[in-house]
């Protein structure tokens, strides 16, 4: 399972991604109202959990905005705010579950396994770079008609590069997408992680999608 929590708190964000990471779900941080729309409309996730106080913006108006752009994703409320209107407030917003600080961890992860369970079927995303075409949801990857097979890791890296097409991404970006905030991004994991993705997709095709941007990181597209 994949979530994005939009939380402000960073101490409390990094408790929250931690004890759920040993449950196995993946956690993908924001920490503003603006960061937590961008990565929700760009990212695939099986549940957003939202916390109502954020920079920038409440998480009522975060899921009210998120439902206007037709992402179908569960929305999980978090917050210290317990009274009666809030609750309807914010199942009126769009969301589908509200859950009060403080909370047990076992209630947050048997909620976001079921709100996952809930999860409306979607029309696959398919994205198109050149003749490459990356399918979003199904993680089927093909090249001028040819299967490829990639890894997890390879996958997110890919999904990553096609979501930011054009762009230059610095390794931070990278690594925090492909694995968290506390990897190490002056490793070199990533170069190898780069080097795999590229014999797979770029190797025995024209033209090279990967593009090194010395001293910046990197560059997806034709």
């Amino acid at each position: 399972m994949r979530i994005l929590l939009v939380e402000d708190d960073r101490n409390l964000s990094e408790i929250i991604r931690a004890g759920l990471q040993e449950r196995e779900i993946r956690v993908q941080v924001a920490h503003t109202f603006d960061d937590g729309m961008l990565q929700a409309v760009l990212g695939t996730f099986d549940v957003i959990v939202l916390d109502v106080m954020l920079p920038g913006g409440s998480g009522f108006d975060l899921a009210r905005q998120l439902r206007k752009r037709s992402i179908a994703t569960p929305i999980l409320l978090l917050t210290a705010r317990n009274a009666v209107d809030d609750r309807v407030e914010g199942l009126d917003s769009g969301a589908d579950d509200y859950l009060s600080k403080p909370f047990a961890f076992r209630e947050l992860n048997a909620r976001l396994r079921a709100l996952a369970r809930r999860r409306p079927a979607l029309v696959p995303r398919i994205i198109h770079v050149g003749d490459l075409e990356v399918g979003l949801d199904t993680q089927v990857v093909s090249r001028a008609g040819k299967r490829i097979e990639l890894t997890a890791k390879e996958f997110a890296l890919l999904e990553f590069f096609v979501l930011n097409v054009g762009q230059v991404v610095d390794r931070a970006s990278i690594t925090s997408h492909v694995w968290d905030d506390n990897h190490d991004p002056f490793t070199n994991v990533l170069e190898v992680l780069v080097r795999r993705l590229r014999r797979k997709i770029d190797d025995d095709f024209e033209p090279k999608l990967i593009q090194t941007i010395r001293g910046a990181g990197y560059r997806f597209g034709e």
